[in-house]
C-alpha cells in the first residue's frame, strides 16, 4: 500500500513524502480558505471510533456471512466497504457505468493513493486484492484483509513475482476478481507512477477482461498516505477533515485479447486511468511548491 524507501533496485518509488503530500490539516500552510478544513477534534474522534467499530462489527459477522450464497455475500460486502467508509467521515461519488462482463472474471487496475482505495473499490468491485505483505501485521486492517483473500506480496523478493502471477491468474481462471494497484505504491494522487505490466500478464493468461478505475480525492493530500507515513497518523487525517470526498470512476474495460501483450495492455490502462486529469480540483504540494514565489522557494522544505 504506501510506499517505503526502496531497499531493492527494481522496487518503484514515489517523490511523495508525508512532510510534502500528506500535511495535516490543522497544521498544513495553506493559503487562505484553499486547503483541508477540519472537521474538530470532537467529530473525529466520533469517526475514527464508528469507523473502527464498523470494522471490528464486520469481522465479528463474518464467520457467519460465509454460509450464505456467493451474491449475497458479495453484496453485503459491498454494503459493509460503502458503511465502514462513511463512517470514517468519507463522502464518496461512484461514476461510470456498470463493469463488465457481470458476474465473469475481472481485474481491476486503480491508481493508488491510500489504504482508503481497497475499500472504495470493494463497495463497488469486491474481490480478491493484492497487497504488500507488511499489511497482513498492521492491527484490525490486517485482519481484515486475510479475511477478504488478499494475496500478500513480498516487495522486496522479485523471484517471488511469478508465483505471485499464477496465483493471480488461477483466480481470475475460476471466475474470481482480483484488485491490483499497477503502480506498485501510493503516489499523492497529483503524481501518478507507471504501470507495471507483471499483473496484467494474469489477465493474459486467464483471457479476461480488465477494469481501469480511477480514484480521486478533495482535498488530495488528506487522503495520501505515502511514504513513511505512520497508518495511524493517516487514520486521524482522514477522520479531521471536514468534506473530504472520494471520486471513483469506472472506466471502459478492456479485453485482454485485444493487445498483443501484457506492457500494450498496462500502457493502455494507465491511459484510461489518467485521462481528465485536468480536470482535478485541488493542487497537490508539487503544483503548490511550484507556483510560490522566488523568495518563499527559497526556504528549505522538510525531507
Amino acid at each position: 500500500m504506501n510506499g517505503t524507501t526502496a531497499l531493492s533496485p527494481w522496487l518503484p518509488t514515489a517523490p511523495c513524502t508525508p512532510g510534502h503530500c500528506a500535511v495535516h490539516p490543522e497544521s498544513a500552510p495553506w493559503p487562505s480558505g484553499a486547503g483541508p478544513e477540519p472537521a474538530g477534534a470532537f467529530r473525529a474522534v466520533i469517526r475514527l471510533i464508528a469507523g473502527l467499530g464498523t470494522v471490528l462489527l464486520g469481522l465479528l459477522l463474518a464467520p457467519p456471512a460465509g454460509l450464505l450464497p456467493a451474491a449475497i455475500r458479495l453484496a453485503l460486502v459491498r454494503y459493509w466497504m460503502r458503511v465502514v467508509v462513511r463512517a470514517f467521515g468519507v463522502h464518496v461519488r461512484y461514476e461510470g457505468g456498470v463493469p463488465a462482463p457481470a458476474g465473469g472474471p475481472l481485474l481491476v487496475v486503480a491508481n493508488h493513493v491510500s489504504w482508503l482505495d481497497i475499500p472504495l473499490i470493494a463497495a463497488v468491485l469486491p474481490g480478491r486484492t493484492v497487497a504488500k505483505s507488511e499489511v497482513r501485521r498492521w492491527p484490525v486492517l490486517g485482519t481484515l484483509a486475510a479475511l477478504g483473500g488478499t494475496v500478500f506480496i513480498d516487495r522486496e523478493g522479485i523471484m517471488a513475482l511469478p508465483g505471485t502471477v499464477r496465483t493471480m491468474a488461477g483466480a481470475l481462471a475460476g471466475g474470481g476478481r482480483v484488485v491490483v494497484f499497477p503502480e506498485g505504491s501510493t503516489w499523492c494522487g497529483r503524481e501518478r507512477g507507471r504501470f507495471r505490466p507483471a499483473a496484467f500478464q494474469a489477465a493474459l493468461d486467464a483471457g479476461c477482461a480488465v477494469q481501469p478505475v480511477r480514484l480521486d480525492y478533495r482535498p488530495t493530500d488528506a487522503a495520501a498516505y505515502v511514504g513513511a507515513d505512520p497508518l495511524g497518523s493517516s487514520l486521524w487525517r482522514v477522520v479531521s477533515t471536514r468534506r473530504l470526498t472520494a471520486v471513483v470512476r469506472l472506466r471502459e474495460p478492456l479485453p485482454g485479447a485485444r493487445y498483443p501483450d501484457r506492457r500494450a495492455l498496462a500502457a493502455a490502462a494507465q491511459r484510461a486511468v489518467a485521462s481528465d486529469s485536468a480536470n482535478l480540483p485541488s493542487l497537490s504540494v508539487h503544483q503548490r511548491s511550484r507556483s510560490r514565489s522566488a523568495s518563499a522557494s527559497s526556504a528549505r522544505t522538510p525531507a
